[in-house]
């Protein structure tokens, strides 16, 4: 879950820096690129400045997933069958 966040918000980032660069000031490229280093020191060191905020605001590493139903093997020629309630889906 947490990763997601953080990808989704260096994306945001990335586009919106990106973006106002085109529009107002290229000083605005600087954004992206600062993101960029953070994303590639965090690749190497295995801390992250936006994981650390969104640790303290609450938000968990990482959710339950969501059950998924088994599937009995089939004997050949046979589809197999679910055998959860389908809604987990």
């Amino acid at each position: 879950m947490l990763e997601r966040f953080i990808r989704g918000i260096a994306g945001t980032f990335v586009l919106l820096s990106l973006g106002l660069g085109y529009l107002y000031s290229p000083y605005w490229h600087l954004f992206t690129a600062f993101v960029g280093a953070n994303l590639l020191q965090s690749a190497f060191t295995r801390w992250c400045p936006m994981e650390a905020l969104l640790a303290r605001l609450g938000v968990t590493p990482h959710a339950p997933a969501p059950e998924r139903p088994h599937r009995s093997p089939a004997p050949p020629g046979e589809p197999a069958v679910a055998t959860g309630s389908g809604s987990e889906l």
